[in-house]
């Protein structure tokens, strides 16, 4: 359902309740007082001050301030013991009195030079996750996420290669926000995590909000909401030069960063230039290069208002790999991958990923009271996200791992010959041997055409983005114990979205045509162009834009009372989607169905939450929080086959989410520990695949390439998560965490496919009462399934020793269970088990289809994870390392893939499943990484 609702009348109210300041004091009995940084006098934020006679303790927010109040708070001396996380812990004796303020500002904090270290080490171990930014991506990176809560550490660096997602979310559902701007991109809902890469440096000062826990800033996701803070006066003086080595993505870096600090003119400034560079990863053929630079700059125009501006550029190109069948991997081991050859000696990949998208920002940061801050801040970015891949024209896939160039095509068949043997024989050895492309046989059929135009090239799907957002961020103390938050943000889209022709590889040109349409002179790509000749570097094939609107006002409410903490907020959206064809695809003639705007699409949201922490005592606390959001679906999956016409998808609505979570705390000197349960529930979700079947139109023997649209996805995730930490002795740390979760679908939900194959919209002649398969939908019968997205289940334990002269080793032990296949949607469908005319196939058994149907659970394993590092003080120079090696034990693990949807039917998947040497189209699996090694050298100054 579409929902079209104007925001005037609301825009007023909201911007009335963001900017309300109300003053209302009492004169109460209170300890307050601001932590910061002893070496660079930024505020710390997420410091525990606690007050050990009783245990009543607070954390300073985003200014360093904290505040305990109460007219039961204890009188007389009192130990006061502020402590966070990578600082030396400072005790205190004060005396309160009743009726009286203590104020303690400034309290500094020096640096805990073993754990600052050990922090500088894991952050740079998210290098590996924030170049995974495909679909397959957990759903946050160790460098984002990583807090002093013990299973969200474990979880991010030493669950997260195996894609893990906590609590069963995709980093779709998380919020990136720098300097409170939100960061995710519009186009899909997902952070753009290769916009950070090589910024190590500048990305230690951040705050993480788990769930629906309130955030200063946003309303956030239910995933996860991370804020960085990237102001020039909020980094620590002086400077640091690293280099690294590995061999994950890449196999160098260096790096060097330096921060001016406060100055008495009033100015301060950071920059950074790093490289990452690696003629490939641990999978075969992934070359790796990137470079990566930050400015920032901050005017303080006085003790209240200050401008930064900052700027950022981390383009980046790496090779990718794809997944793989069990017979390929046994031919060639986990880390094959079929996207490269050599060319003239040299590795070079057919498949690269290239982001080149600057991003500049400007914030004005006031205190307009002493009660009352107010943020405005303004981003824009553009550039290019374009990916590669092999133009084969119409010919056969060149691809060393085609099936055709399989051993297990040429037995396919039940009875075999000699020498289909030996065919089969000629097969393995060729794969084996070889098995990658071969370009030079591309440059010389190129240059053997009678046209001279080439048959294969080198195409680059481009997406060329210009996002602004602004917004204004006001944060008010309405009294020691009530806070008003509030923010109006604006969002805008241009998206162009096309093919470009990126390597001729010989040619003199390229026929700008369907070469896989059944009557090639009539199948144009652009009616307005026939049969042009494209030359490298223009746009073919397709060619449309995409425009998106976002207007948000966010309001957010905290009461913080001695033993109990509320929060309410509240969001409202108002979003519009179009598309701009710039081609008339021959497949779809009629005007304005490819060429031209489409229909606008709109959307309200609508989002609510709340939750309470309350302090049984200072050891025990409860912690609950409740959440409803109506969430849009992403550009890209409004539009049913948005390359090539204007169709939206069928049944389009937002996205319902209803999420609680209930904690309980334990909190001592030694003893840390959480346990959470949590329960969501995902209704009316949209999914969109894009593959290649042979049962397109509910036949064998309809071959096409196809969009599937899957609409009314519900799924619901409960499970619980646990984390324990333990300061055994002052030297040695024991923890433990756990995940035990499960994630079904819990419907059936509707399916039909889109395409150029269909001669009509399948969707024409949709009338209220007709049957859904005659008008191309069908039911998908999904209930019960598993959904695909890493283990369901994550354990682990680990150690750590931390000597009092600056070295420190530890040592985790995880195991992970309980991970499916993604199924295929299309085989759970009517297609499955009926004939061209509706009806069951002859020899159709429910027994054997049910074991047909079953999803795949892959195997469970062990990963064994050492950390180590060491520092020094040398004068006013710091010098150390950190070092890592990960599956130290090298274990073999599938960490997901997905079931083919080429042959879907009955009769075509019991021939594949009792083929006598393998299925021609096997399920396709990733797989994780074998034993990998990280090693940082810096000097800090």
């Amino acid at each position: 359902m579409k929902v079209i609702i104007s925001m005037r009348l609301l825009t007023p109210i909201i911007y009335f309740l963001v900017f309300i300041s109300v003053t209302s004091y009492s004169q109460v009995t209170a300890v307050k007082g601001r932590v910061v940084d002893g070496y660079s006098s930024e505020e710390i934020q997420g410091a525990e001050v606690r007050l050990t006679s009783v245990n009543l303790f607070s954390e300073t927010d985003v200014n360093g301030r904290f505040n305990i109040s109460g007219d039961n708070l204890p009188l007389g001396e009192q130990l006061l013991v502020i402590s966070a996380n990578g600082y030396l812990s400072k005790k205190f004796r004060i005396i309160i009195e009743q009726g009286q303020e203590v104020n303690m500002d400034p309290i500094l904090l020096e640096t805990d030079l073993t754990i600052s270290n050990a922090q500088i080490g894991l952050i740079s171990l998210s290098d590996y996750e924030l170049d995974q930014d495909e679909d397959t991506t957990p759903n946050f990176s160790g460098l984002l996420q990583a807090t002093n809560d013990i299973f969200l550490n474990a979880a991010a660096y030493d669950f997260s290669a195996t894609f893990f997602r906590p609590r069963g979310f995709d980093n779709s559902y998380s919020k990136l926000l720098i300097n409170g701007i939100e960061m995710n991109k519009i186009i899909d809902g997902r952070p753009q995590w290769s916009n950070l890469g090589g910024l190590n440096d500048v990305q230690r000062n951040r705050e993480f909000s788990m769930g629906s826990k309130p955030n200063d800033y946003s309303f956030g996701g239910i995933a996860g909401t991370t804020q960085m803070i990237m102001r020039a006066s909020k980094y620590r003086s002086g400077g640091r030069v690293s280099y690294a080595m590995a061999n994950r993505s890449y196999e160098g870096r260096v790096m060097g960063s330096y921060s001016s600090g406060h100055s008495r003119s009033g100015w301060s400034y950071t920059v950074l230039a790093s490289r990452r560079y690696g003629e490939r990863g641990y999978i075969e053929g992934t070359p790796y290069e990137a470079n990566s630079i930050f400015f920032a700059v901050e005017r303080k125009l006085n003790e209240s208002h200050h401008i930064n501006l900052a700027a950022f550029y981390t383009p980046v190109r790496r090779g990718r790999s794809t997944a793989i069948t069990e017979e390929v991997e046994n031919l060639k081991g986990r880390r094959y991958n079929p996207n490269w050859g050599y060319q003239d000696g040299q590795i070079r990949s057919s498949r690269i990923r290239r982001v080149e998208e600057p991003i500049l920002m400007l914030n004005y940061f006031g205190d307009i009271s002493d009660n009352q801050t107010i943020n405005i801040n303004a981003a824009y970015q553009y550039g290019e996200i374009g990916n590669t891949r092999l133009d084969y024209g119409g010919n056969r896939n060149p691809a060393g791992n085609y099936y055709q160039r399989l051993p297990s095509f040429f037995l396919r068949n039940e009875n075999h010959s000699t020498y289909d043997f030996q065919l089969a024989y000629d097969a393995r050895e060729q794969f084996i041997n070889n098995g990658q492309l071969d370009w030079e046989s591309f440059y010389t059929a190129n240059t053997n055409t009678s046209s001279g135009n080439s048959i294969y090239a080198i195409q680059e799907d481009i997406m060329k983005d210009n996002q602004l957002a602004i917004n204004i961020i006001s944060r008010t103390r309405i009294s020691d114990q009530v806070t008003l938050n509030g923010k109006l943000e604006y969002r805008s889209l241009r998206s162009e979205n096309f093919a470009r022709l990126r390597d001729l590889l010989g040619g003199d040109g390229y026929l700008d045509i369907d070469n896989f349409g059944d009557n090639q002179s009539q199948i144009q790509n652009d009616l307005q162009n026939p049969d042009r000749v494209v030359l490298e570097g223009e746009r073919y094939k397709y060619n449309y834009q995409l425009s998106a609107s976002q207007l948000t006002g966010f309001i957010q409410t905290q009461f913080n009372f001695r033993n109990l903490e509320i929060y309410a907020a509240g969001r409202i959206a108002d979003w519009q989607y179009q598309r701009n064809g710039q081609y008339q695809n021959g497949y779809f003639p009629e005007e304005n169905r490819s060429l031209g705007k489409s229909e606008a699409i709109k959307f309200m949201e609508l989002n609510a939450k709340a939750g309470a922490t309350y302090t049984i005592s200072g050891r025990h606390l409860v912690d609950i929080n409740l959440a409803y959001i109506s969430k849009p679906p992403g550009l890209r999956n409004s539009f049913a086959n948005g390359r090539q016409n204007n169709d939206i998808i069928d049944g389009i609505t937002t996205e319902k989410i209803q999420i609680a979570d209930l904690s309980y705390l334990y909190r001592t000197s030694l003893i840390k520990a959480r346990i959470t349960a949590f329960y969501a529930d995902l209704i009316d979700q949209t999914e969109i695949g894009y593959y290649f079947t042979q049962n397109a139109l509910g036949s064998e023997d309809n071959n096409a390439f196809v969009q599937e649209i899957v609409t009314g996805i519900n799924k619901r995730n409960i499970g619980v998560e646990f984390g324990l930490e333990w300061q055994a002795l002052p030297v040695f740390k024991f923890k433990a965490a756990a995940s035990v979760g499960q994630n079904n679908y819990t419907n059936n939900s509707l399916l039909y496919l889109s395409g150029d194959d269909f001669d009509n919209d399948p969707l024409d002649d949709i009338v209220e009462g007709n049957d859904l398969e005659s008008v191309g939908k069908r039911k998908v019968a999904l209930k019960n399934y598993h959904v695909s997205g890493g283990p369901e289940q994550a354990y682990q334990l680990g150690i750590e020793y931390r000597d009092p002269k600056f070295w420190w080793i530890g040592a985790t032990v995880n195991h992970f269970s309980n991970a499916y296949l993604d199924i295929s949607f299309l085989r759970r469908t009517s297609d499955f088990y009926t004939d061209v005319d509706g009806l069951p196939f002859n020899n159709y058994s429910e027994e054997t289809a049910r074991n047909l149907l079953q999803q795949e659970q892959l195997q469970d394993y062990f990963l064994v994870n050492l950390i180590a590092g060491k520092s020094w003080r040398i004068k006013r120079y710091f010098v150390g390392f950190f070092a890592s090696v990960n599956n130290i034990l090298d274990s073999e693990y599938r960490t997901g893939g997905f079931e083919d949807s080429r042959r879907v039917s009955y009769r075509q998947r019991l021939e594949e499943e009792n083929r006598r040497y393998g299925p021609l189209f096997g399920n396709r699996y990733f797989f994780g990484n074998g034993t990998t090694y990280y090693l940082n050298l810096y000097v800090r100054f």
